[in-house]
């Protein structure tokens, strides 16, 4: 697809790091499959994953733990 911030590259699958914080709890999660721009290195996560990991950061805020880094694992 192309990138809708550059407007010129393309994207190809890769993997993206995202950080995510809410209450004061910060989850970072590594490797995510992303589709990413070759030219400015934008990253686009797919609804589905997106969903997902809104759905870990919630259960995070929930544990009370302040910082979590995960590597992406499919469920």
């Amino acid at each position: 697809m192309k990138c809708v911030i550059c407007k010129h590259g393309e994207t190809q699958h890769g993997r993206a790091t995202v950080t995510l914080e809410r209450d004061g709890a910060t989850l970072v999660v590594k490797g995510v499959p992303a589709e990413v721009c070759m030219n400015c290195g934008e990253e686009y996560v797919s609804e589905e994953i997106s969903k997902l990991l809104l759905k870990t950061a919630e259960e995070v805020v929930k544990s009370g733990v302040q910082v979590d880094v995960r590597e992406y694992a499919v469920a």
